[in-house]
C-alpha cells in the first residue's frame, strides 16, 4: 500500500530509521505524545531543526478578531486559537563548543521509535561534529498517562572516539518563534508572543516560568526539575529571565563515559487561580513525580497501556500495514482523550495547531464511539465538558431566536469560533451528535448516574432546540429547514436526512430519559406537554425519498439538482473547495463527505425498520459516484456501509485510506497535526464495518464479514462492565466473554448467551453479491 515508506511496518512500533528534514513537520505530528491535557509534538530534543514547535495545554488559547468583509447580526466577534505554551522539551547540546545540529557535521545514524505498548518515544543517533568528534545521543520521552501534569525526558550523551567536553542546556522557553501562519494577518498578530511574563525562577536544578495570555487571561505555569548523572567534575548552574529558564550542565567525558540527564516537567493552567497558587501546583506535581522517579514514570506508563490494550486491542492477520495502523490509531485516540478531563478533544488532539486547535462534531461522532468501547471514562469527561458549556450554548440559541442550546460548530471554550455561518451556525446537527454520544455512552456502560446528572440535561436542551428549529406543515409533517448536514458542499438545505433522523433520535431519547428521571426532568422545567411535543415531532419527522429513482434524498430536492461535471474536473482540482466557488458546489449534486451514507450507519435502526437490504444498497450505489471525499471524515463511513452492503474490496480500500492518512500523509497536511477522527475511523471501519458491530438499545449485534486481504480479525470491547472478545475468520465468528457477568448478544438474528465458560462459535454467511458502485473520476480510493 505505502510505496514510499517513511516508517517501517511493525505491529507495535512506528520506527523511522533515518531522518528527512523535508518531512520533519510530518514526523513531529506522528511522534507527538499527549495525555489529553499536555501535548508535546515530536520535535527533536535540541529544538532545531524543526518544522513546527509545539507544546500544548488543552484549553489554553488566545483570542483574536474574526475577519468579516461585512458584519452581520449573530456573527461571532472573536476567534480562539490554541497557542504554543512554554516548551519544556528542550535539551540543547554543545560538543567541544559546537552545537549538536543535524544540519552540520555528519550524521552517521538516526533512529526514532514510537513504542505503542510502552507509550514512549525513543531516539538514538550518532553524529560526527564538523571538527571530527563523534558522539552517541540516546533519549527517551514520555507524556504521562498516569500523572496528568507530567512529561519527562531522559537524555544521554556518550563520546565514541575521544575525550570530549560536553555542555547540555536544559531549558524552559516561552514565546518561541513560530512559522508565519497563513490566513488572517490579525490572528497572526494576536498570536505573536501571546504569553506575558509574571514570574521566573532558577534555583539549584529547578526551573519555573509563569505567564499569562494577553487577551484570554489564562495563567500558565511550567516547572522542571532534573536528576544529573555524570563523572566526577560534572557541574551545574541555573539562570532565568522573563521567557527563558536554563539549567546548564557541563562535563568532560572519556570514550565509554556517559552524561545522563533526567528532566521532569510539570504543567498547569487556570483562568482563575493566582500566580502563587499556580507555582505551588506545578511544584506539587514535580514532587509527586519525584516520588517514583524516572523509572516509576516509565513503569506507570507501561501499566496504564497494558490495561488499555488488554481490553481494546485489534488484531489483523494478513495485512501488516493495517495492523500497525490500527494500533497507531488507537494509541493516538487514547492520547487525545485519556486525561482531557472536562476539556474538549480537538480535531488534531494535541499533536499540532491545525484547525486552530478547535473541537468539532468529529469528537462525538468519530472519537467518542471508539473511546466508549475502549476507554469509557474519557467519554464521560468529554460530555461533562459539553455540559459545562451549556450556558454559552443557551446564549447562542437565544441570539438565534431559538430555544434550548445551540452548540458551536467549532470551539475551544464553548463559544462559536466559525466565521462562515453556512458551514458553522447552520450545522445544527452538532446538537444531535452530542445527544447521540450521551445515549451511546449510557447504553454501553449502564451508568445511570451519568444519565441523570449529565446526559439528561444535554438531551433536554438539544430536544428543545429541535422543537423550536423545526415546524409542522399543514399536514402535520415535521420539517427542519435551512440547515447544513455533514456534507459541507450542500448548505442551507431543507430536511437534511442525517439531521432529521439524528434530531428524531434526540427527541425520542430526551422524552424517554425524562420518563426514567421524572424529578430531574421537573427540575429542568420539562412537563408532560413538552415531552409529548417532542415525541410528536419525532414521529412525524419528514424523511425525503425520491420514488422515481428509488433512493432516499440527502436533503429535500437534492436528486433533482444538476450533477457535477466530473469529466471536466481535473485530478489537481481536488479538493473542490479550493478551486471552485461554494455557490457552484451548493447547487450541484456533489458531496464532500458521506452524509446520507453516514445516516444509514448512525441511524441504522430507522433504516432497518423502514428499508430492506436492497434499499440500503441502492442508496449507497447512488451516492458513491457523487462523493469526492474532500474530507478525511468520509472514507471510514463509506467503508462501514460498503462492508454492510457486501462490497468488501471497496470497504477494504476505504478502511486503508482512513488508516494510512497520517502514516502515509495522504492529504499532505499531517504536518499541521494528526487527523484524530480519521484515525478513530480506522477502528470504526474494522469493528463496525468488517465486525458488523451495532448497538441495538442495550444489546450488541454483530454481522461480521471479512475482506479477502484479511485472514482473521479479532477485537476486544468493553460493554456494561464486561470485556468481550470477537474473532472473525472467513466463515465463522467466535465470541468470548473475558471478564464480567453473563452477557446476551446477537450474531445476525441469533441470540447468543455468553457466561464466561468458553467461546461460542457461529457460521458467517457470505454477503449477497452486487455490482460494485463507481466513484467520481480521479477519486477512487488508492488513486494518486
Amino acid at each position: 500500500m505505502i510505496t514510499n515508506r517513511t516508517y517501517t511496518v511493525e505491529p507495535w512500533r512506528v520506527r523511522e530509521t533515518s531522518i528527512n528534514l523535508d518531512l520533519l513537520a510530518q514526523s513531529e505530528s506522528v511522534f507527538a505524545l499527549s495525555n489529553g491535557h499536555v501535548g508535546w509534538r515530536g520535535n527533536l530534543d535540541e529544538g532545531e531543526p524543526h518544522g513546527l514547535p509545539g507544546s500544548y495545554l488543552n484549553g489554553v488559547y488566545e483570542l483574536h478578531p474574526l475577519p468579516y468583509a461585512e458584519a452581520g447580526y449573530g456573527y461571532p466577534e472573536a476567534g480562539q486559537t490554541v497557542i504554543n505554551v512554554t516548551n519544556g522539551k528542550l535539551l540543547r547540546l554543545l560538543v567541544d563548543d559546537e552545537p549538536f545540529d543535524l544540519r552540520y557535521g555528519r550524521l552517521r545514524k538516526h533512529e526514532r521509535t514510537l513504542d505503542l505498548r510502552r507509550g514512549v518515544l525513543e531516539r538514538t543517533c550518532e553524529w560526527t561534529s564538523p571538527a571530527g568528534t563523534t558522539i552517541r545521543v540516546r533519549s527517551t520521552r514520555l507524556v504521562s498517562l498516569a500523572q496528568r501534569a507530567i512529561a519527562a525526558v531522559e537524555y544521554e550523551v556518550e563520546p565514541l572516539d575521544s575525550r570530549t567536553r560536553v555542555v547540555i542546556q536544559s531549558e524552559l522557553v516561552a514565546n518561541e518563534s513560530l512559522p508565519h501562519p497563513d490566513g488572517d494577518p490579525r490572528a497572526a498578530k494576536a498570536l505573536q508572543s501571546p504569553l506575558e511574563p509574571e514570574e521566573h525562577i532558577a534555583l539549584g536544578t529547578r526551573l519555573l516560568l509563569v505567564h499569562r495570555t494577553r487577551e484570554s487571561g489564562l495563567r500558565v505555569a511550567v516547572a522542571a526539575d532534573h536528576v544529573v548523572d555524570g563523572p566526577d567534575g560534572t557541574g551545574t548552574s541555573a539562570e532565568s529571565v522573563d521567557d527563558v529558564a536554563r539549567l546548564t550542565i557541563t562535563s568532560v567525558l572519556e570514550p565509554g563515559q556517559r552524561l545522563r540527564v533526567q528532566k521532569t516537567v510539570a504543567h498547569g493552567w487556570s483562568g482563575a487561580r493566582s500566580r502563587p497558587a499556580m507555582g505551588d501546583q506545578v511544584d506539587a506535581a514535580l514532587a509527586a513525580a519525584a516520588h517514583g522517579g524516572w523509572d516509576g514514570l516509565v513503569a506507570e506508563q507501561r501499566a496504564y497501556l497494558d490495561n488499555f490494550w488488554a481490553s481494546a486491542d485489534v488484531e489483523v492477520h494478513g495485512d501488516e500495514e493495517i495492523q500497525q495502523a490500527v494500533r497507531f490509531a488507537l494509541f493516538h485516540v487514547l492520547q487525545a482523550g485519556a486525561r482531557a478531563e472536562k476539556r474538549a478533544i480537538p480535531a488534531k488532539g494535541l499533536t499540532g495547531s491545525g484547525y486552530d486547535g478547535h473541537a468539532f462534531w468529529d469528537t462525538e461522532m468519530f472519537v467518542l464511539p471508539v473511546l466508549t468501547y475502549t476507554a469509557p471514562k474519557a467519554v464521560a469527561e468529554a460530555l461533562r465538558w459539553r455540559q459545562d458549556t451549556l450556558p454559552a450554548a443557551r446564549d447562542r440559541a437565544t441570539q438565534l431566536g431559538l430555544s434550548g442550546a445551540a452548540f458551536p460548530w467549532r470551539t475551544i471554550d464553548g463559544s462559536e469560533g466559525s466565521a462562515y455561518w453556512p458551514a458553522g451556525t447552520a450545522a445544527f446537527h452538532v446538537a444531535a451528535d452530542i445527544a447521540h454520544a450521551a445515549v451511546r455512552y449510557t447504553a454501553a456502560t449502564g451508568d445511570t448516574d451519568f444519565e441523570r446528572d449529565t446526559a439528561l440535561e444535554l438531551l433536554v436542551e438539544t430536544a428543545r432546540l429541535w422543537r423550536s428549529l423545526g415546524h409542522h406543515d399543514h399536514h402535520g409533517v415535521f420539517h427542519i429547514d435551512g440547515v447544513t448536514g455533514p456534507d459541507e458542499y450542500s448548505a442551507i438545505a431543507d430536511d437534511n436526512t442525517y439531521t432529521n433522523l439524528m434530531a428524531r433520535s434526540n427527541l425520542l431519547a430526551a422524552a424517554d430519559a425524562c420518563e426514567r428521571h421524572p424529578d430531574e426532568a421537573t427540575r429542568l422545567g420539562v412537563d408532560d406537554e413538552e415531552s409529548a411535543a417532542w415525541r410528536d415531532a419525532a414521529e412525524s419527522m419528514h424523511i425525503s425519498y425520491n420514488d422515481e429513482i428509488g433512493v432516499h434524498e440527502q436533503h429535500a430536492g437534492f436528486t433533482r439538482y444538476q450533477r457535477w461535471d466530473f469529466a471536466s474536473t481535473a485530478a489537481d482540482q481536488y479538493p473542490l473547495m479550493l478551486h471552485f466557488p461554494y455557490f457552484d458546489l451548493y447547487r450541484k449534486q456533489v458531496i464532500k463527505q458521506s452524509d446520507l451514507v453516514l445516516a444509514m450507519y448512525t441511524c441504522g435502526s430507522w433504516f432497518d425498520a423502514h428499508c430492506d437490504e436492497d434499499q440500503i444498497a441502492a442508496n449507497f450505489a447512488y451516492y458513491e459516484p457523487l462523493t469526492v471525499r474532500d474530507s478525511s471524515l468520509s472514507a471510514c463511513c463509506q467503508a462501514i456501509v460498503a462492508a454492510q452492503t457486501g462490497h468488501l474490496r471497496l470497504a477494504y480500500d476505504y478502511a486503508a485510506e482512513a488508516a494510512l492518512i497520517d502514516l502515509a500523509d495522504l492529504e499532505h497536511n499531517t504536518s499541521d497535526g494528526l487527523h484524530i477522527a480519521s484515525l478513530a475511523g480506522t477502528w470504526m471501519a474494522l469493528v463496525a464495518g468488517f465486525g458488523g458491530t451495532r448497538r441495538e438499545g442495550d444489546c450488541l449485534r454483530f454481522t461480521p464479514r471479512l475482506p479477502e486481504k484479511f485472514s482473521r480479525l479479532a477485537f476486544r470491547l468493553q460493554f456494561r462492565g464486561r470485556c468481550l472478545s470477537v474473532e472473525i475468520d472467513s466463515d465463522r465468528a467466535t465470541y468470548t466473554l473475558l471478564t464480567g457477568d453473563p452477557l446476551i448478544i446477537r450474531h445476525l438474528e441469533t441470540e447468543v448467551h455468553l457466561n464466561g465458560d468458553g467461546p461460542v462459535t457461529l457460521p458467517v454467511p457470505a454477503p449477497k453479491r452486487r455490482p460494485t458502485p463507481e466513484q467520481p473520476l480521479h477519486r477512487r480510493p488508492n488513486e494518486p
